[in-house]
């Protein structure tokens, strides 16, 4: 009697079939865990915005919030979000010192989070970032 030693092909192609499931249920929590991660990261940014604006109007009160906008601790911070996925929009006003920063967010496609000059910092429903942080340069 001579008996063969091995795997039979349909039980290595079932063995395969079970790691390709295990492998898709990982690979779609991962993403999801990936974008949170990056929504925490355009939030900490749009909120070092914020801090910066405090010091940066501390020092140059008589500064305009447009003027602000361009300065580098937020291209910076822009650089930051955009990295992460964002899409960073600003707007300021080129006569008061109000202004306004907003992205959109990765886990859900219409969140956006807005900080602006009042010291709002929130996460709405938006269609749009320019929707959500006009010209006026506060969050609506």
């Amino acid at each position: 009697m001579n008996k063969q030693k091995g795997f039979t092909i349909i039980e290595l192609i079932v063995v395969i079939a079970i790691i390709a499931v295990l492998a898709a249920i990982v690979l779609v929590n991962v993403t999801q865990y990936i974008n949170k991660g990056k929504d925490a990261a355009i939030k900490g940014n749009l909120a070092s915005i914020m801090t910066n604006a405090a010091v940066y109007f501390s020092d140059n009160s008589s500064e305009h919030g447009a003027d602000f906008l361009l300065t580098t601790p937020v291209t910076s911070a822009e650089s930051a979000i955009t990295t992460a996925g964002g899409t960073p929009v600003h707007n300021g006003s080129a006569t008061t010192q109000e202004w306004c920063a907003c992205s959109p967010l990765k886990v859900t496609s219409t969140t956006v989070f807005c900080v602006d000059s009042r010291g709002v910092k929130e996460e709405t429903v938006a269609s749009t970032c320019a929707a959500q942080c006009p010209a006026a340069g506060a969050c609506q």
